[in-house]
């Protein structure tokens, strides 16, 4: 297997990317380039891979999706009782990560996290489907269980409850971060491995852009 995986190859030479061709602002640069892989019609353009950590550094990482974007930061949703819930009640830092392989392009975030308003996952909870909503109220995320039937059991016992109901209330463990980005890189595949990385640093309240070395 080994040789297998060192054998894999893929040369990149769709695009290329400049100091002169971003955003000054890296929240623009992101949408943009977000439009963009919704425009291609990429499966799941708004995954992300979250990381997160606990108080000791040890790290975690899953994929999410993201559901709001603007100039306060990048927001999903979650169990707040879940593993990155716990991590990021205790150590409220976040990377994400972007990845869009048909595009060669990634885009890395890093920054500071925090709950958003009970009003605003309110107004998403209940947007989505009545089906998630009920699954967001049988799941125990990241707990152990005994089996699936436990969680179909729970999830055919609120269906019941709730069936009258066009919305659920919000579950008391669930809702939205926010992370505030203070780093932002930009990355496009270039042929020979000699990639464009283009990163924006949040300093003294402003952005500044400087070019990586691939």
């Amino acid at each position: 297997m080994t040789a297998e995986l060192a054998a894999l190859r893929r040369n990149y030479a769709m695009a290329s990317l400049s100091e002169d061709d971003v955003a000054p602002d890296p929240f623009k640069q992101l949408e943009r380039w977000l439009k963009e892989a919704i425009a291609s019609e990429l499966p799941e353009p708004n995954a992300m891979t979250l990381a997160t950590a606990t108080p000791e550094g040890c790290p975690s990482a899953r994929v999410v999706l993201l559901k709001g974007l603007d100039a306060r930061g990048l927001v999903f949703y979650t169990n707040y009782e879940s593993r990155k819930g716990v991590e990021i009640e205790t150590n409220p830092r976040a990377a994400l990560l972007f990845f869009w392989a048909e595009l060669e392009r990634q885009v890395r975030v890093e920054g500071r996290v925090e709950r958003v308003s009970t009003e605003e996952s309110v107004a998403y909870f209940q947007s989505r489907p009545k089906e998630s909503q009920i699954s967001a109220w049988a799941s125990p995320q990241s707990r152990v269980i005994s089996g699936r039937d436990v969680v179909e059991q729970r999830y055919q016992e609120l269906a019941a409850q709730f069936k009258h109901d066009e919305v659920l209330p919000l579950p008391p463990f669930w809702g939205g971060y926010r992370v505030i980005p203070t780093y932002f890189e930009f990355w496009q595949g270039r042929p020979s491995r000699m990639h464009d990385r283009i990163c924006y640093r949040l300093e003294d309240g402003k952005w500044t852009i400087a070019r990586l070395a691939p």
